[in-house]
């Protein structure tokens, strides 16, 4: 099975710096493992974050990073792996590392990076984790744009909880609904 008969369109842009090979999870709902083979930098960050987001659109939220074969990855490439966690967090998914070369996870680690992820020691592991996190049955509301009840700035809001606006220093409160009150 190539990549492009799991995502369509997937293989239609390559890089040699960083080789992806998908393989669907059928363990876990809408679970897609990525074997990551090369490195991830500034040149190449683009070229990867527009291939996972075309997995992300064909409805994969619980992504498996399969990284024993990931030599170097940047702050940059961090910070792709930390913009699929936004993609996918309000759908209900999560995003798992396993295998992580010790130089690799150094980057992690010294960026503060590594609380933030799930790593994993292997895809057994990987895939129970998805077992004890269920998917949401609707996709979050937010980030949702509301508007100041007092000032009518607009704000954005990316969860439920209690905020300042920031125009008038009014304190909102934003239900799971999205509805602003006083607060």
């Amino acid at each position: 099975m190539t990549n492009n008969d799991v995502v369509p369109g997937f293989d239609d842009e390559k890089d040699d710096s960083l080789k992806i090979k998908l393989t669907k999870i059928e363990e876990a709902p809408r679970c897609l493992m990525l074997l990551l083979t090369g490195y991830i930098d500034t040149y190449n960050s683009n070229f990867f974050q527009k291939r996972v987001q075309k997995a992300i659109e064909a409805g994969f939220v619980r992504l498996i990073f399969q990284c024993s074969s990931l030599n170097y990855v940047s702050s940059t490439g961090i910070g792709s792996f930390t913009t699929f966690l936004k993609a996918v967090k309000p759908q209900g998914g999560d995003l798992v590392m396993m295998e992580i070369q010790p130089k690799v996870y150094e980057v992690f680690q010294l960026l503060g990076f590594s609380q933030f992820f799930n790593i994993r020691d292997n895809l057994e592991d990987a895939i129970s984790f998805f077992h004890s996190a269920p998917i949401k049955d609707r996709p979050s509301i937010f980030p949702k744009v509301v508007a100041c009840p007092i000032c009518y700035k607009k704000l954005k809001a990316v969860k439920a909880g209690r905020f300042r606006c920031s125009e008038c220093k009014s304190i909102l409160a934003i239900d799971e609904t999205g509805q602003v009150l006083l607060g």
